[in-house]
């Protein structure tokens, strides 16, 4: 099942560049982002990776996995459904996709044959999951003595794969196998995270530029999210966050009906989604035109300063350890997480990092988020989004901070003095 050929700009030379600072349209006049040349490279390091593993067949039931392997853009929703999107990718082989949507993916994506696309997998009931099983088995060949890596496992997916598979090997496909293809980016994944980034800052900007001493925490989330839906996101990093006074310590991640006062601490913490790709950017701001107490910038300040000093020990060769070192102590339970068409993956940065160290790259994505409060004071989280360099680190995260609540400015942050001290954005919408 061969797939389609796609076109390949020879003349786009995307090193060194931000495709984030030029329009998201595709044009004849200037190289933009090349999502064919993106979905040629993402298979293809799927399936190197699954080549360098003893893996014959892998099983992909995540969709933001599916959308990886394959460019199937799902309909997200609150909760995980088994079935919803389905890739069987055989060593050697093809992408096969079950989806609910296939009439549209087989008019639609014509990078893949009609027969690379099937109806939708029925995970739902147990005598579907053997039906499936047959119908892989109809497409790749049996299975029998194989070894088949799987993303995601439950008890009755497992129950049932064996039943119907019993001389097959299942293993971890997750981390054996998408987590080595995905942990370093390509240059037009990266860009879509750029993308997704200015997104959110436009929605933060809003945000803020709305909230004032009266209005709620909800009121605040629904301009930022209407703004990144208006701009094409398509669905949100998290359910969002906009925590305000009491609710930033102990910090509570969701938002909630409260009336935001004058002189709260806010957090606000939200991410838009561009093409699959996830931006996240978290600022706190005192509400109204007040000047913070200086408690509230001195937690604001240790905040502030160990955000930048674990982007100060990020480079290749680095360890996820020293940048969480780099903060500590100022992490809530982990420092960050990589990101890409999933919001949360590796590299993690977490306080068992320094038990099981994972080697910095060039090309990897990720954010890094500490947090610093207490309850007479309250509560600080801010967050800036980074990517490997050759020989450092690249934070694309561009928004400002408050700066009534910062005391000094470090040498890597180069938004602060850009905004109005006296008269703060708060507000000003």
């Amino acid at each position: 099942m061969p797939v389609c050929e796609v076109s390949t700009n020879q003349f786009c030379d995307t090193e060194e560049s931000d495709m984030s600072d030029r329009g998201i349209m595709p044009v004849d006049w200037e190289d933009r982002l090349d999502t064919n040349r993106m979905l040629r490279e993402r298979l293809q390091r799927a399936k190197d990776a699954l080549a360098a593993t003893d893996v014959d067949v892998l099983f992909v039931f995540r969709p933001e996995d599916a959308r990886y392997l394959t460019g199937y853009r799902h309909h997200l929703g609150p909760a995980y459904i088994e079935g919803n999107a389905v890739v069987v990718l055989p060593k050697g082989g093809e992408p096969v996709l079950w989806t609910m949507d296939y009439e549209h993916c087989r008019k639609r994506m014509s990078w893949m044959s009609k027969d690379q696309i099937m109806p939708r997998a029925n995970f739902r009931e147990k005598i579907g999951m053997r039906r499936w099983v047959e119908q892989v088995e109809s497409l790749v060949g049996s299975l029998a003595g194989k070894t088949v890596g799987v993303d995601i496992w439950s008890p009755l997916l497992e129950g049932e794969l064996r039943d119907a598979l019993p001389r097959t090997s299942f293993v971890d496909g997750y981390h054996g196998v998408m987590m080595r293809a995905k942990e370093v980016k390509t240059e037009d994944e990266k860009d879509c995270l750029r993308i997704a980034n200015v997104m959110t800052e436009a929605a933060f900007d809003a945000a803020l530029r709305f909230m004032r001493p009266g209005v709620r925490e909800c009121e605040v989330l629904a301009v930022a999210w209407q703004t990144m839906t208006a701009l094409g996101s398509e669905w949100t990093q998290c359910q969002n966050i906009v925590a305000s006074g009491p609710y930033t310590a102990p910090y509570r991640r969701f938002t909630s009906d409260r009336i935001i006062r004058n002189g709260d601490l806010v957090i606000i913490d939200i991410g838009a989604c561009f093409n699959g790709y996830y931006g996240d950017l978290t600022r706190v701001y005192v509400c109204g035109n007040v000047k913070p107490t200086q408690a509230q910038r001195e937690v604001h300040q240790k905040v502030y300063t160990a955000l930048f000093d674990a982007a100060d020990v990020t480079k290749p060769g680095a360890t996820n350890a020293d940048v969480f070192a780099a903060a500590d102590p100022y992490v809530l339970d982990n420092l960050g997480h990589g990101a890409g068409t999933n919001p949360w993956e590796p590299p993690f940065f977490s306080p068992a990092s320094k038990d099981a160290p994972v080697t910095l790259k060039e090309g990897m994505v990720f954010n890094l988020e500490p947090y610093h409060g207490t309850e007479e004071v309250g509560g600080v989280r801010l967050e800036n989004d980074h990517i490997i360099t050759a020989d450092g680190v690249e934070i694309y995260t561009t928004y400002p901070f408050d700066e009534r609540l910062v005391i000094d400015v470090h040498d890597r942050d180069v938004t602060t003095g850009r905004t109005r001290e006296t008269v703060p954005i708060v507000g000003m919408g």
